[in-house]
């Protein structure tokens, strides 16, 4: 099979706009021109003085685009640019004049498409069998998808498989829209997509071209490749593929990591357990609920009650904790722990991480959190007791935010009314890098602590459990601070 490209995708609201994105197109196998949101679309002016083969759309806005113009006009303008010499045009298969154009040209140069917005209809694969009878040299089903399972819907239709000596028919590409449908753009090559879209978010979940080749490493991709991830909700926001992505290049592993926006757990379940996932880091707020879905789990992380790490051995799932062990390595390297007074805001799986982690290096735990039943939960890890929210003056010296990320973390401090008077704030947000709390706490003289250093060094101890080995020193977090999301 042929590596797929990388079509980027390009719009604007003048020819002169469109042409200078096109042509800053960097990475880009072919360009796609979106006339559909220009002015005064010409699509001769689209192709004049390409540097690369160009597909020109004109998406009518009764299949998502911006042209509200007439048939008639519109069917001109794929002409034109077919007469100009397109590398492609792209039709919608519902266009009354699709098969026109495709019989004119005998398929070649045409991309027929179908797009779907809002829910997965039921009659998907029935669909896609007949977008692929049209005679189109390339057959595009792009479908905006809101979980994980649905995205397995569309990447399903790829009958195809690792091992298979056949190829496809005809030349496809699947698309699952959307921030969970990501899988089915990195994951082209194991689709048999002829191309895959990317962007500055012109359709639902694309990914900019540079963040395909350098951070996913795309042309470098197999059918085969091993497949790990960060399953959570929200999860756009993660460092963790940047970070575990530059530890499978430095190795050399045929394997990609990948960002997975799941709905529950049982999305997860499905998809990760049809994909043949690998391994995974588990992030809020999945870190207690999928430990029933493991067939074993290390002793910590059962002594915590819960997990950040899924280990696949032998087909089994092994549930474990690296959470402990990167929040105890960038504390006790400033703190000699033992003794202090320590306060943790929250009481979600990462609570519990830092509450064993805070006990087991000799620390008074207190537990404040809104919700005091979990909170007692909690500090009973830790042999503590459950404090006031937000905190009391005087009450601490260490104060440790576990409380999930928002977004609005840099302007919003989870306990702007309180005062923070004791020695050290370690919060574990790290996006953004600098949040209101610890702008407040540098403000009123504390030393304070970020979440990438916990994140990096859980991260680590997580490479390692699945490589095998250990990633350079220094890699993560060089990785962590280049990543732009």
């Amino acid at each position: 099979m042929r590596e797929p490209q990388i079509c980027v995708s390009v719009t604007g609201t003048t020819m002169e706009q469109v042409r200078r994105r096109r042509d800053a197109a960097e990475g880009a196998d072919l360009v796609e021109v979106r006339l559909d949101g220009v002015d005064a679309p010409d699509p001769v002016g689209a192709l004049d003085g390409r540097r690369r083969p160009v597909i020109v759309t004109c998406r009518p806005v009764w299949e998502g685009g911006r042209f509200d113009g007439s048939e008639e006009v519109r069917c001109r303008i794929l002409e034109q640019a077919a007469a100009a010499g397109a590398e492609f045009i792209d039709v919608e298969a519902r266009a009354a004049f699709a098969l026109d154009l495709i019989r004119a040209r005998r398929g070649r140069g045409v991309v027929v498409s179908s797009h779907t917005f809002g829910s997965v209809p039921a009659d998907l694969a029935s669909r896609w069998g007949a977008l692929k009878t049209l005679g189109a040299e390339v057959a595009k089903l792009a479908v905006e998808v809101s979980t994980l399972s649905e995205a397995l819907q569309v990447m399903s239709l790829a009958t195809w498989r690792p091992g298979d000596p056949g190829a496809f028919q005809s030349d496809h590409v699947l698309v699952a829209m959307g921030e969970p449908g990501v899988v089915s753009r990195v994951l082209a090559a194991r689709l048999g997509n002829r191309w895959t879209y990317a962007g500055q978010q012109v359709a639902p979940g694309q990914l900019p071209p540079d963040r395909l080749l350098r951070e996913f490493r795309l042309r470098e991709l197999t059918p085969d490749t091993a497949i790990y991830g960060v399953v959570g909700n929200p999860v756009s926001h993660s460092r963790s593929p940047a970070m575990h992505n530059a530890g499978f290049s430095h190795l050399g592993m045929n394997a990609v990591y990948l960002p997975l926006k799941a709905a529950d757990a049982e999305d997860f379940v499905r998809f990760a357990r049809a994909i043949g996932l690998a391994g995974a880091s588990i992030t809020a707020p999945f870190k207690v609920p999928l430990m029933v879905e493991m067939d074993a789990l290390d002793p910590l992380a059962r002594r915590v009650g819960a997990i950040n790490t899924l280990v696949v051995r032998d087909g089994g799932w092994y549930g474990a904790n690296t959470d402990v062990y990167g929040f105890s390595a960038p504390l006790s390297g400033r703190l000699a722990v033992r003794g202090v007074r320590a306060t943790i805001l929250g009481a979600g799986g990462a609570a519990r991480a830092v509450a064993v982690a805070l006990a087991d290096m000799g620390a008074a735990v207190t537990v404040s959190a809104r919700r005091p039943e979990a909170a007692r939960e909690i500090a009973d890890l830790a042999g503590g007791r459950v404090g006031e929210f937000p905190p009391r003056a005087g009450s601490w010296d260490v104060l440790v935010n576990a409380i999930p990320a928002t977004g609005d973390a840099g302007t919003h401090s989870p306990i702007a009314s309180a005062a923070l008077d004791g020695e050290i704030v370690f919060d574990l947000v790290y996006a953004p890098a600098e949040t209101r709390l610890l702008a407040d706490a540098r403000a009123a003289g504390c030393m304070t602590i970020g979440g990438l250093e916990m994140l990096v060094a859980q991260a680590e101890r997580q490479f390692e459990l699945w490589a095998g080995a250990p990633p350079p020193a220094g890699l993560f977090q060089q990785a962590a601070g280049q990543s732009v999301l």
